[in-house]
């Protein structure tokens, strides 16, 4: 008798595979991406155009905007130590209930900071607290994505693991479409306008408004904790408790066995990383900087609009990402892809330079929509096969653990600094420097996909055996 004969029962009783309805998974696995991008775009809005002037004091407002943009990278501080905490107890309890945890994690967090008093009502302790609830949104975000992937790819059917995996990658889209496009009509129904009212004190939106999204959050919550406790474990991860091949120090164990995968699986991610904070931080703040700045010179609800049009072929290339990765494997989809993120990365100085795109009300609206767009499907195509590709480089006793870390530390590297990063770059070399920057991503990316191996056969419980 199989392993997974055995977990099926002797009798022919259901597995869990059939036990659990798919869209049920599905939705369970969703959830929390969604929440985890809505929570940071929600977040960055915040974090330029209203907690500078709530939660910071002071006379300038450019010390006061990096303070609060100080507030905003301490998540990412704490996405590495979520994967930590939350990828032991993935590993030592199982997925559906560190899943659970890392849901409240981050709802709650959020929903408190949608309550908190601002700068105006307890001092210093306003920033403080709001740097703490932070720090807790990166613990949640941390342990979320690599559970939700676990929780997908661990039910999943042989030979359709990549296209079951892509689910908790549409998270991103939709977080950002529900994100940008509740702000966007919360701020257009309040008559905000985050270039001459975010210092009003006394606008609506600064008093009350902007707390509604964090709020909202909490209705996603209930409906993922709604769909996560009815569920089952994963079949995959209990056939490795059933084998007996659960570790007591998971972190311990992934740097001692699975310490080259890590590091593999950092450098698969970098690439995709840096495309996807140049295509939302870094391209607004570009699109809406001053012309003399070397910037667009476009409205802040323009460029909002045209982020949420480009963000529908982002959505729209994952699922192909999935079916191409189970169609001729995760390696080669992610070679080919990267290949494109090249050749885009050396777009930038022929498409995007201010004197060929235009500025103000010359810009070229529509060149800068297909831009953006392109941008944003290779993406997809990059992120959608991501959550597959990850977990199947580890095996099941430090899966939750040992993709989880590599997520997380390529977040530090492509995420935390490649905004400011290409800021500095536009000043000083223009937006062909930028370009650059996304195209030595993608090389260094390529050979680490050369030093990695083809998942795209493997039995997960096979992985150990592999080495």
């Amino acid at each position: 008798m199989t392993a997974t004969q055995a977990a099926e029962g002797s009798q022919g009783a259901p597995s869990p595979r059939d036990r659990v309805p798919k869209h049920r998974i599905i939705t369970a696995s969703v959830v929390g991406t969604t929440i985890e991008f809505y929570d940071f775009y929600v977040y960055a809005t915040a974090a330029v155009a209203v907690f500078p002037a709530l939660f910071f004091t002071g006379n300038d407002d450019t010390t006061r905007l990096l303070a609060s943009m100080a507030t905003f990278a301490a998540a990412f501080f704490g996405r590495p130590l979520g994967s930590i905490v939350f990828g032991h107890f993935g590993d030592r309890i199982g997925r559906k209930a560190t899943l659970v945890g890392a849901l409240l994690t981050m709802g709650i967090a959020t929903f408190l900071i949608g309550l908190l008093p601002t700068y105006h009502q307890i001092a210093l302790w306003a920033p403080a607290i709001l740097t703490i609830l932070r720090f807790a949104q990166g613990m949640g975000l941390g342990g979320e994505w690599s559970g939700a992937a676990l929780l997908a790819s661990e039910y999943a059917e042989p030979g359709k693991r990549a296209r079951a995996a892509m689910w908790p990658q549409l998270g991103a889209p939709f977080g950002f479409i529900l994100a940008n496009g509740f702000v966007l009509l919360l701020t257009s129904w309040m008559g905000f306008n985050s270039a001459t009212d975010a210092g009003s004190l006394d606008h609506s939106f600064m008093v009350w408004g902007w707390r509604v999204p964090f709020l909202a959050s909490a209705i996603m919550v209930l409906v993922g904790l709604y769909v996560r406790v009815k569920l089952e474990e994963t079949p995959v991860f209990q056939q490795s408790v059933a084998r007996g091949e659960k570790v007591k120090a998971p972190v311990a164990e992934a740097f001692r066995k699975a310490w080259r995968p890590m590091i593999l699986g950092t450098f698969i991610m970098l690439s995709c990383y840096v495309l996807f904070y140049l295509m939302t931080a870094w391209i607004l703040s570009f699109g809406i900087g001053a012309v003399e700045s070397g910037g667009l010179g476009i409205s802040y609800h323009t460029f909002l609009e045209i982020q949420l049009v480009a963000i529908v072929f982002f959505a729209a290339f994952v699922p192909v990402s999935g079916w191409l990765a189970d169609k001729i494997g995760r390696r080669r989809q992610q070679l080919f892809t990267n290949v494109l993120i090249l050749a885009f990365g050396l777009s930038f100085g022929v498409f995007m330079a201010p004197e060929r795109i235009g500025t103000g009300e010359d810009a070229h609206l529509f060149g800068i929509i297909l831009f953006v767009s392109v941008g944003m499907a290779i993406m997809g195509l990059s992120f959608g096969s991501m959550s597959a590709y990850l977990p199947e480089l580890f095996p099941t006793n430090v899966r939750y653990t040992g993709s989880g870390i590599s997520y997380n530390v390529a977040s530090i590297l492509g995420a935390a600094i490649t905004p400011y990063v290409a800021v500095w770059l536009n000043a000083s070399g223009g937006v062909a420097a930028v370009g650059w920057y996304l195209a030595g991503a993608a090389v260094i990316t390529m050979v680490a996909l050369f030093l990695s191996h083809e998942t795209r056969d493997l039995n997960l419980d096979d992985v150990a055996r592999r080495g």
